[in-house]
Parts: structure tokens; C-alpha cells; sequence
């Protein structure tokens, strides 16, 4: 045997043990890593990490909760180009090979021998498909076999059109975006179906390097990896020269788009993030759920609106407190001399407003308040510099004019005479913009908020929890407790008139001290308005809010049958003051709890819980959660629940206006009677309230508003509104609670740390405005909505100085309403005018109650 056959022979054995070492090897690897790797089965079934979405109920986007922006997508909807330009830029061996490039790989590990570590994966769609899901980042060896193992497993079990939809939504892309439909949002603000062929190549480059390649960070490198990826997809024969040209000379056009938010209720979302995690956990906000809550768009915006504009009012009224700050002046010497007048200009911006500009960048706008730097002051007039390096005018007449200095909560300085009196260079300041004219503002010092609720069922319609979210996201509607003050006064009446009082029942309107313990001592209550009338009517002393005469009605009816009484609207009555404060709303409150109470006077004296989801899907469109109200539906339930019930156990106290509720439901013939989804099982409410009473309490409140402190709102022109104003010590606090049409509405405004609003602020000058700026909106194209008499009520003429039953020859008898069980003394006249007993509308009764 020659030299060149045994050395040949001995390569051939070296070869054979080589390869079969390898063999052995590799077979070693599989039976070692096999059977730790997961199943490709579980890829038919994987959830892929999708945020939380909230919606209004009319469908429009609140909020997106979640660290990464995800929107998957089927095979299907991926367009053909966006495929061949991904396949050309990661994979175009993707529909040949079974999972594993072997090119890749020799170009992978030739790197490795060359550089001594890895610098490419050689990895094919279908290996990242594997990292993506079940492996990490980490570029180790073991996790390399992982990732060739499970390749080709994958490509055993799924088509090669499954696995390319597992990784266009699974891939990173940058900015948060996971997946090309996410992408697609973020940098084009479009669907993935209306992208061009050079922005879909723009995003076939991304995977590769999402940082590197990104077009909005990077877009030189960008634009080279789109380039490149359009002349593979040419010499592909994918697209043609006309093609290629057209898209190569197609201007980058890519900027983020945050989240499409299509309605602003951040406190909302706030809640219902809590909420959601409550019901499904922490991982509830990657899950895919859609929340659809209670919120009516119209409504919210209008709610927000009100409050903004409301308390800038209340701001303005209390005087300009100057910039935010003040920064360095322009140096008009840095311009140079001999520039002309055009040039000038952008040497100023570009030069001298550089540091101011950089400054407002990093400003917060909140409210709609645009923050700005006066560049310019002239006698009536001022210029100021937006971030975006905008110049604007300012005239006199835009609020300079009233820009007088704040002093105190309670006094200003003398109106300004020139621009200089209010602005000099330098300041920072804010400007809003109404109807295309901008006006001088500042971020106001004070809150306020607004909850509104649909009546007959709690459903929250709008609701802001103050100023701006980004500046405060403490929710005052549902986490503030605040002293209602005189808000609190219509369920001391109510119990009132329940013990045997009548709307018409003289109360002594007189100064009094008390010397109670629980009070600290010495207690001198007053009125409001410092004065006293001596003894009125109890419907007259509501209207004008007289406190001396609810504090003696609750110390008529006893401090303990009043607490007691409280409860069934839903407060917790364990911490209330055991004193005869309360009777003036001196326990704190959220304002939530006030509207929820008050909507029993606007639905017929019905107990509602407040509820602001709807329902909740899941990411496959599954209906997971579904709110389930008790609806105060009046006699159409009460008449249902009397024929269906065969006992009086479902009846408290055998009193079929006091129902429990809880293990009844209505019928589909009911439900669609009352317009409520016959698909939910819906319990009637729990009355809480006498029909009689309710009708007396809705009379009362109705005349705040046509004649008390209240009749601002008469601007609406509506007879059905109704409510109570509420001013609290200091004052600190104003609100007005209300109601019409169906819907009930608490506004509050107020300083966080319960400073004074103001010696002449109430109810009815700072929070009323709020109240009927959204009302307006709330209650627009709305028919008016009056409950039916109840059969007990009459309407009887008396004397308004004494309460008691009128003689036909007293002219200054007016009409009041009674329950025909408790009905006015007899005056002192043999003959009496008589009672008037209807049953009809509101329409035909008399007008001249007060």
C-alpha cells in the first residue's frame, strides 16, 4: 500500500470518527436539552402580552394601560409586500429551509472562529420565532442548540404562514411597539394595510436593530437599511424598477404616534385600572382585556370642559399672581448689526431663545394652558415665544387689562395701566387659546371636580377628578373627603318631613348658643348671611339655606334617629358627629357619595350604587365581566314584584315600598319597557324613600332653584331641575348637587390644603357655574322628566306667615303641597279655601308654591 493510500485510508477513518463523534455529539445534546424544552404545541395557545384597553361607551378610546403596545394581527392581514421585504431582509431562504439555514450557520460560526465570540446568530425566522417565545437574548451556546432544536421541531408542526403571524406580532420594534400593526401606529399613525411600499421595507428593517435602524431616532440609518431592503426586493424580482424608484425617492416621513387617545378621562382610566387588576390580577393589564365603561364621550368632554373653564374663572376673579419664572432677558448685542431685518429675526430665535425655547420644552402644559416667554413688552401690549418658536401678540384687551395683582383671597391690587405693570421679559408664563385667540392665564391655584350619574341606575356618565391628571392625579370625587356644608341639608329635611313635618312647618329662624361637649364647647352658629328672619317655613329656609333652621329640625328630631336615618343613602354613619354640626354638613365626604345620595330625590326615592364598567371583553371577544345595577324603575317593578311574590318575606316591615331586592329580577318584557339590554339580569332598587316624601323633597328642591340660592341654573329654562347649593366654613369648600332629566350631578371647588376660597365665593358663584355649564350639554335635546303625583299627595291653600290653612278671603294665601295624612292646622276662619287633590303631571298643579 502506498504512502498516498494510507494516508488517504486515514483521512477517511478521521473523517468517519469525526462525523460520528459529531453525530454522537449532537445525539447527546438532543437527549440532553430535548426533554427540557417546552412544547411547540403551546404556540397554538400562547397569549401574547397585549395592553389593557378602556373605551367609552360609546367607543372611544380612554386609555391604553401597559408597557408595550401590541395589536396582533392574522396571517391574513399582513400585506404581500410587507412580507417579501421582510423575508429579503431577515430570511429568504424562509419557504425552502426546515427551520435552520446551514448558510447561516457556517457564517456564523466562520465569524466565531475569526473574531472569538459571537457576532451573528445565523438565525432564520423560525429560530427567532423560538427565542421570541420560549428562550432569551442571551448569546450562549446552550441557548443556540435550544433555539436549532426548537426550530425544527416548530417547522414539523406548524405552517410556515403560522409562524410568520407568531413573529410579526411578537418582534420588537422600538418605541414599545411589539408586533408590525403596533409599529405601524407608532411611527405612520396608520393601519399596517394603508402603509406604502417604502414605509412597509421601513419596517421590515427594524428587527435587525430597533435602536440602530430606527427612523425617528436614527434616520440616516434608517433610511440606508430601507434602501437597501428595496434593491434586495428588486433583485428578488419582488417589485420592478418603476417600483423601485418611486419608493427610493419617497421621503421619510415616520414620527411617533403616541396612543390614539380619543377622549380624556384619565381619572376614569385611573379607577378602572385599579378595578381590572382587582378582578383578573396584575397580569390584567397585559392580557388583552377591553374595559367598556359607563362614560358617554359628549358628557366627559363637557365635564372637563366645565371644570377647566370654571376654575380659571374662579382664578381670574382673585387676581394675577405673575410668572411661573423668570429667566434670563434676551441680549439684543449677540445680533449682529449689519444682518437685515428677515435675518434678524431667525438669528433672534435661533440665537437668543434657544435656552427659553429648550425651557418651555420641559414645561408641562396643564388645562390647556400653553406655557410661554414674554419676549417683547410694549405700552399695551406684549409678544411672548411658544416651544415651538411661535411668536404671539398679546393686546391690551386679552387679559391684561384685568391682570390685577392678587393680594390676598380676598383683595387685588387697582387695575393695571400698561403691559409693563403685569409682564417684563423674561417671564414665564401661560396662554390659553379660545376660538383662535389667545389670552394671558395662569395655572390656578384651586381644584375643582365633577361626577355626574344617570339616575335610575348609578351608571357614571362623566366624571373628573380635578384640574389636570398630569398635574394631580388625586381623584377628589372619589378619594377627597370634603365638609358638603349646606349640600348635606336635604336629608335632615327629608327625614323631617317623614317624622310629621310638612313643608309648610314654621321653624324659628333666631340666633342660638350651644354649650355641648362634642362640640368643644361654645357653639354659635349663624347663617350664611348673617341675618334671621324669625319664624319661616321649612320650604322657605331650604330655599335660601337659612342654617339655623336645619340645625333645630335635627335637634327636634334627635341626634340619634337622624344618623339612623342617614345610612340608608349609602354614607357610612359609624364616624359621624354624635352633634348637631352634621345637620350643616360638617362631616367630610367624598363628593361621589353626595351625588349617589341625591340621585334618590331624582329617581323617586330609590337606593343606586354608582358603577362606571359596563362591561369587559377579553382578547378574544368574550364577555368576562358584566355590571349588573339594580334600576330604580318605580311602580313598573313594584307591580311586577307584587304579582310575582307569594309571601311578604321578600318585603321589609310589610311595607312593599321598601323591598330588598336582592333575589328578584326583572322581566324581558320589563326590561325592554324600561330600554335596559334584556340580556342582563337586572334587580329593581331598594326604595328608601316614601313616594310622598320624595314628591315634597323634588318641590323643595326645585324652588332653589327658581327662587333661592340656586337660580343661576334658571338660565337652562327647564321646570325639572332641581338642587341645593353648599358653602362650608371659611368658606373652603362650594358645591351644588342636582338634578334633571334623568341625570344627577355633584361640582365641588376648593383649595387641596383647605385654604379660603374667597369671603364672597358659594356654592352658588364658584361650583353652581360648573354644574350648569355641563348640564347644558347633559341635558340638551333632553325631554324634561317629571315623576307622576303619588295618590297621597294634595295641594292646599295657606297663610305663608302662619303654615296654617288659608281663609278665601286671605290674599296672601299660597299653595303647598301635603300628604293627604298630614295635612295643615285649620286657621281660625269658619270657612276654608279647599283641598285640591290631582293625580295628574306636575303640569297641572299649582304655580305659585313658596
Amino acid at each position: 500500500m502506498t504512502i498516498k493510500s494510507k494516508l488517504l485510508k486515514a483521512i477517511a477513518w478521521f473523517t468517519a470518527f469525526s462525523c460520528s463523534g459529531a453525530l454522537v455529539g449532537l445525539a447527546g445534546v438532543y437527549l440532553y436539552l430535548s426533554p427540557s424544552l417546552p412544547s411547540v404545541e403551546s404556540l397554538r395557545e400562547v397569549k401574547l402580552q397585549t395592553p389593557l384597553r378602556i373605551y367609552s361607551i360609546d367607543q372611544k378610546l380612554i386609555d391604553q394601560v401597559g408597557e408595550k403596545r401590541r395589536i396582533p394581527v392574522t396571517y391574513d392581514e399582513i400585506p404581500q409586500q410587507y412580507i417579501d421585504a421582510l423575508l429579503a431582509a431577515e430570511d429568504d431562504q424562509f419557504y425552502s429551509h426546515r427551520g435552520v439555514s446551514i448558510k447561516g450557520l457556517v457564517r456564523a460560526t466562520s465569524q466565531l472562529l475569526m473574531s472569538g465570540h459571537i457576532v451573528s446568530g445565523g438565525s432564520t425566522i423560525t429560530m427567532q420565532v423560538a427565542r421570541n417565545y420560549f428562550l432569551n437574548a442571551r448569546q450562549t451556546f446552550k441557548r443556540k442548540f435550544n433555539e436549532i432544536l426548537l426550530a425544527l421541531r416548530i417547522e414539523r408542526e406548524l405552517s410556515k404562514q403560522e409562524i410568520l403571524e407568531l413573529y410579526v406580532n411578537v418582534i420588537f420594534l422600538g418605541n414599545r411597539a411589539y408586533g408590525i400593526q403596533a409599529a405601524s401606529q407608532v411611527y405612520y399613525g396608520k393601519e399596517l394595510s394603508e402603509l406604502s411600499l417604502s414605509q412597509l421595507a421601513m419596517l421590515a428593517g427594524l428587527p435587525k436593530a430597533p435602536s440602530t435602524n430606527n427612523p425617528i431616532t436614527n434616520p440616516v440609518r434608517a433610511k440606508q437599511r430601507r434602501d437597501w431592503i428595496l434593491q434586495r426586493l428588486a433583485d428578488l424580482d419582488k417589485i420592478d424598477s418603476e417600483e423601485l424608484q418611486f419608493a427610493l425617492t419617497e421621503p421619510l416621513s415616520a414620527q411617533y404616534h403616541g396612543a390614539s387617545l380619543e377622549l380624556y378621562a384619565p381619572y376614569v382610566g385611573e379607577m378602572v385600572r385599579k378595578d381590572v387588576i382587582e378582578l383578573f390580577g396584575t397580569e390584567a393589564t397585559t392580557a388583552g382585556y377591553t374595559v367598556i365603561t359607563t362614560l358617554q364621550s359628549q358628557l366627559q368632554e363637557a365635564a372637563q370642559k366645565a371644570v377647566i373653564d370654571g376654575v380659571i374663572a374662579y382664578d381670574k376673579r382673585h387676581g394675577y399672581r405673575g410668572p411661573e419664572r423668570e429667566l434670563e432677558a434676551v441680549n439684543p448685542q449677540e445680533i449682529p448689526t449689519d444682518a437685515p431685518a428677515a435675518a434678524e429675526e431667525n438669528l433672534i430665535i435661533a440665537a437668543d431663545y434657544e435656552p427659553w425655547i429648550a425651557e418651555l420644552k420641559e414645561t408641562a402644559v396643564y388645562g390647556n394652558l400653553i406655557p410661554a416667554v414674554v419676549a417683547e413688552v410694549e405700552e399695551k401690549s406684549f409678544k411672548a415665544v411658544l416651544a415651538n418658536g411661535e411668536q404671539l401678540e398679546i393686546p391690551w384687551e386679552n387679559g391684561l387689562s384685568a391682570a390685577r395683582r392678587f393680594i390676598t383671597v380676598n383683595a387685588r391690587t387697582a387695575p393695571p395701566r400698561k403691559a409693563s405693570d403685569v409682564v417684563k421679559v423674561g417671564d414665564l408664563i401661560r396662554l390659553r387659546e379660545i376660538e383662535g385667540v389667545w389670552y394671558l392665564s395662569q395655572i390656578p391655584d384651586a381644584q375643582s371636580a365633577l361626577v355626574s350619574l344617570r339616575a335610575n341606575d348609578g351608571a357614571v356618565l362623566a366624571l373628573t377628578g380635578g384640574f389636570d391628571f398630569q398635574q394631580s392625579k388625586f381623584n377628589r370625587i372619589t378619594q377627597a373627603e370634603r365638609q358638603p356644608g349646606s349640600n348635606f341639608k336635604p336629608f335632615i329635611y327629608a327625614r323631617a318631613l317623614e317624622r310629621g313635618m310638612t313643608a309648610a312647618t314654621l321653624i324659628n329662624d333666631a340666633p342660638k348658643v350651644f354649650d355641648d361637649a362634642n362640640l368643644e364647647g361654645i357653639w354659635r352658629p349663624k347663617n350664611s348671611s348673617g341675618k334671621f328672619y324669625g319664624p319661616m317655613r321649612m320650604r322657605r329656609a331650604l330655599t335660601i339655606s337659612q342654617n339655623m333652621v336645619a340645625i333645630r329640625i335635627m335637634q327636634e328630631l334627635g341626634i340619634k334617629d337622624t344618623v339612623q336615618s342617614l345610612a340608608r343613602f349609602g354614607f357610612n354613619t359609624d364616624q359621624f358627629p354624635n352633634d348637631l354640626s352634621l345637620a350643616l354638613g360638617s362631616y367630610a365626604l367624598p363628593p361621589i357619595e353626595i351625588a349617589t345620595a341625591y340621585a334618590a330625590f331624582a329617581n323617586g326615592g330609590y337606593k343606586i350604587t354608582p358603577y362606571w364598567i359596563d362591561h369587559i371583553l377579553d382578547n378574544e371577544g368574550n364577555v368576562v365581566f358584566q355590571s349588573r345595577p339594580k334600576v330604580a324603575c318605580g311602580l313598573i317593578c313594584e307591580r311586577e314584584l307584587a304579582s310575582a311574590s307569594e309571601s311578604e318575606a321578600m318585603f321589609a316591615n310589610n311595607n312593599p315600598f321598601l323591598f330588598q331586592g336582592d333575589a328578584f329580577a326583572l322581566s324581558e318584557e320589563t326590561l325592554l319597557l324600561l330600554n335596559l339590554n334584556t340580556e342582563i339580569n337586572v334587580s329593581p332598587a331598594q326604595r328608601i324613600l316614601e313616594p310622598d316624601t320624595v314628591y315634597i323633597m323634588d318641590s323643595m328642591l326645585k324652588d332653589v332653584i327658581r327662587a333661592g340660592t340656586g337660580r343661576r341654573a334658571a338660565v337652562l329654562k327647564r321646570g325639572d331641575i332641581a338642587g341645593k347649593t353648599g358653602t362650608t366654613d371659611g368658606p373652603a369648600d362650594a358645591w351644588f348637587s342636582g338634578y334633571g332629566g334623568g341625570v344627577v350631578t355633584s361640582a365641588w371647588l376648593g383649595f387641596d390644603d383647605n385654604r379660603p376660597i374667597g369671603d364672597r365665593e358659594y356654592g352658588g358663584s364658584a361650583a353652581l357655574p360648573i354644574w350648569i355649564d355641563y348640564m347644558r350639554i347633559a341635558l340638551d335635546d333632553q325631554p324634561e322628566k317629571h315623576y307622576p303625583r303619588p295618590p297621597g299627595i294634595v295641594a292646599v291653600k295657606i297663610n305663608p306667615s302662619s303654615g296654617k290653612r288659608a281663609s278665601p278671603t286671605d290674599k296672601t294665601a299660597i299653595f303647598e303641597l301635603f300628604s293627604a295624612s298630614n295635612l295643615p292646622e285649620e286657621a281660625e276662619d269658619d270657612v276654608l279655601n279647599p283641598i285640591i287633590e290631582e293625580t295628574g303631571s306636575d303640569d297641572s298643579l299649582p304655580t305659585d308654591l313658596f
